[in-house]
């Protein structure tokens, strides 16, 4: 469903996958999904799932369908995200059955709908105020090799 004053997915509904995401991460994001709590309307997400590693690409599929089986969550909400080009993922043939192509936003749309939800309300967020920008957006990626370490 589309509509543009649906919210963006908070810190704890996506999952960025690269190389290095555990077992453990992923884990977490499908019993978040699947869980009975799942019901609260929030949309949970792997991005780049084909960048996963064979090992990690197999838990994916063991862990999502073994607590599919015993979800008592009938209308759980799980999207997996992958490069379409990246034909030798394993993700994307473990999850093929369920592939499904997403009509697309222009660009115009997709810019209008993201500076209505990235704009910090005036005196709210001090934080997003560290970065000088044209525009206040409240959503940075800082990346650091240890984490906790706000670096």
């Amino acid at each position: 469903r589309h509509t543009k004053a649906e919210p963006l997915p908070t810190y704890d509904e996506v999952l960025v996958c690269t190389p290095d995401t555990t077992e453990e991460a992923v884990e977490l994001i499908v019993r978040r999904a699947l869980s009975s709590d799942s019901q609260n309307q929030k949309i949970y997400c792997l991005l780049g799932a084909d960048k996963l590693v064979y090992k990690v690409s197999k838990q994916l599929e063991s862990h999502f369908f073994r607590l599919l089986q015993s979800s008592t969550v009938p209308d759980y909400r799980f999207i997996i995200f992958c490069n379409a080009k990246a034909h030798n993922s394993y993700v994307i043939t473990a999850f093929d059955t369920y592939k499904v192509t997403i009509p697309c936003c222009s660009k115009t749309e997709i810019q209008a709908y993201l500076s209505t939800h990235l704009k910090v309300p005036c005196g709210v967020a001090p934080v997003a105020q560290a970065f000088e920008e044209p525009y206040q957006q409240n959503v940075k990626f800082i990346f650091s090799n240890q984490a906790g370490m706000g670096r």
